[in-house]
């Protein structure tokens, strides 16, 4: 990354009466907000990773001019984290998202005109964002996110047939016990990310971070996922934007690969719910286009997001 003109970060104040504690945004933008174009929110997944995987997205702004905002999620990142939350699920809710995502564009001034690119669990809480009808939204990027829960999950499930027997047993091993921190099982669950969610090696730095930062404070991704991907126990559980679709009435990009957790399948009723949409498919990626197409990836979103 060369471009180091007109960076900037910082912190917001977003308040949280039940968190009981003052709470801080972190965020960081790449371009110039007054530059005329519409600047694009990046939404890292999880929930419970960082921002820090997406960093590549900056690649917006100097090759097509587009301003880029990063931001840790509270509870990730460098943002607030509340560790002594942990297991509330009346506190980690998508609303909670909702709501800083709000505080955040109005706090930077963008509240008029921006555009959002959510990958995973960012694309999911996006999408039923982009349901309410934010006055100032303009268009939105769903990359590798499903419309439900359930979809992910089946996928996933599906894929660990798809792994060699002594993995799958590991895998369902763990599951059946809850034992989540056996070699077998790490080591099982590794290889299937290793075919399924990235397929690059090893694992970009900055993906590796996004990981580590959940690993050092689990705290949101147990609350809200739980233990594991293959069942959903979290205030996640019944996660759905399938009615949520055909709200959204902002040009949307929706983008999957191959074999992972937002499958074809699981995309579904954002194709044909969503009333302006399109659909990019990465046949030579999985869950992280990012990595393993990164061109093609800010190709096709930079030419989304500068359409008239």
């Amino acid at each position: 990354m060369s471009h180091l003109d007109h960076i900037k970060e910082g912190t917001v104040a977003f308040d949280v009466p039940s968190a009981g504690k003052p709470c801080e945004t972190w965020y960081q933008i790449f371009g110039d907000l007054s530059n005329g174009k519409t600047p694009v929110v990046a939404i890292h997944g999880g929930p419970g990773l960082s921002h820090h995987y997406m960093d590549d997205v900056q690649e917006l702004n100097p090759k097509h001019d587009i301003p880029v905002i990063f931001y840790d999620q509270i509870g990730n990142g460098r943002s607030t984290h509340l560790p002594e939350k942990a297991g509330d699920t009346s506190f980690w809710t998508e609303q909670l998202f909702h709501d800083e995502l709000t505080n955040l564009v109005k706090k930077l001034g963008i509240e008029d005109n921006y555009s959002l690119l959510g990958h995973s669990w960012g694309g999911m809480m996006g999408s039923t964002f982009a349901a309410k009808r934010p006055e100032g939204l303009k268009k939105l990027v769903l990359s590798n996110a499903p419309a439900s829960i359930t979809g992910w999950s089946e996928a996933y499930v599906s894929y660990k047939k798809l792994m060699p027997t002594e993995l799958q047993e590991a895998l369902d091993k763990g599951i059946a016990t809850q034992n989540f921190t056996s070699p077998e099982y790490e080591n099982a669950l590794g290889e299937f990310y290793g075919r399924f969610m990235c397929t690059v090696v090893p694992w970009p730095k900055s993906l590796v971070t996004s990981f580590e930062q959940a690993k050092n404070d689990p705290t949101v991704a147990m609350t809200m996922l739980g233990p594991n991907e293959f069942e959903t126990q979290g205030s996640l559980k019944t996660w759905s934007a399938v009615d949520a679709a055909k709200h959204i009435n902002v040009p949307t990009l929706v983008i999957n690969g191959m074999n992972e957790g937002a499958s074809d399948e699981s995309i579904k009723p954002f194709l044909d719910d969503i009333p302006n949409v399109k659909w990019v498919k990465f046949k030579k990626s999985t869950h992280c286009p990012i990595y393993e197409e990164p061109e093609t990836y800010i190709q096709v979103i930079a030419e989304f997001l500068s359409e008239n």
